[in-house]
């Protein structure tokens, strides 16, 4: 598919939510991991017992960061073997507009994503960028754990 035969497909599915991902469970290990990565070793995170008996959530808490680094993976868009749109080159996480983290994310709970198209463009390369509003949710809970406004990239093999 071409850029211009994205690019309109796209735009017609602008302000559409796509159906919600699957439901992808935070394991403590996954935290304890992210903290190892980004040396961020606060005891609310990584430390269960503490976080059990003087966290106001009772539990570890995931970091926001680390949230939002598994978007990609729950709105689908790192699935090299099924890109969106054939042709497509490559996809970049762009950056963020917003972001806010409404309610702690407890280790060992069930999260999921929603994604609303706001804009597409086209931009030099031969690519699109689009941005989502990306809310991320946990099972069982009203408020959501993260809402992002996300700026992707899609490029395409030249035509």
């Amino acid at each position: 598919m071409s850029r211009q035969a994205a690019f309109e497909d796209l735009q017609a599915k602008i302000g559409a939510e796509s159906a919600p991902g699957a439901w992808f469970t935070v394991t403590q290990e996954m935290i304890c991991a992210f903290a190892d990565a980004t040396l961020d070793h606060q005891w609310i995170h990584v430390d269960v017992e503490r976080a059990a008996r003087d966290s106001p959530f009772g539990a570890p808490v995931a970091h926001g960061f680390f949230t939002l680094a598994l978007i990609p993976h729950l709105t689908g868009m790192v699935e090299p073997d099924k890109p969106k749109y054939p042709g497509i080159a490559l996809t970049v996480n762009y950056g963020l507009n917003r972001v806010r983290f409404p309610h702690p994310l407890l280790a060992g709970s069930r999260i999921r994503a929603h994604t609303q198209l706001q804009s597409v463009e086209e931009v030099r390369g031969n690519g699109l960028q689009l941005i989502h509003n990306v809310t991320v949710e946990i099972e069982g809970v009203e408020k959501p754990t993260c809402v992002a406004e996300m700026v992707a990239r899609l490029y395409f093999n030249q035509e």
